[in-house]
């Protein structure tokens, strides 16, 4: 039987929404074991003086735990 955990987490790149994806996936890679997936919750854009300055996305991560 495999169990498996989901992680929420947040990144931001001054890109695109694909890097903040890539970023994200990456430090969670870092961290987290077993990782397996993961799913875009969110997305937004962070904005300053009338301009886009970042791209933000909520990420649900999946990870399966180790026995």
């Amino acid at each position: 039987m495999t169990v498996a955990r989901i992680s929420e987490i947040s990144s931001v790149s001054k890109k695109s929404f694909e890097d903040a994806i890539l970023q994200g996936v990456a430090r969670a890679n870092k961290t987290l074991k077993n990782v397996k997936g993961a799913w875009v919750k969110d997305q937004e854009v962070q904005i300053e003086k009338g301009k886009v300055t970042g791209y933000k996305v909520i990420l649900k991560v999946t990870f399966v735990l180790n026995d």
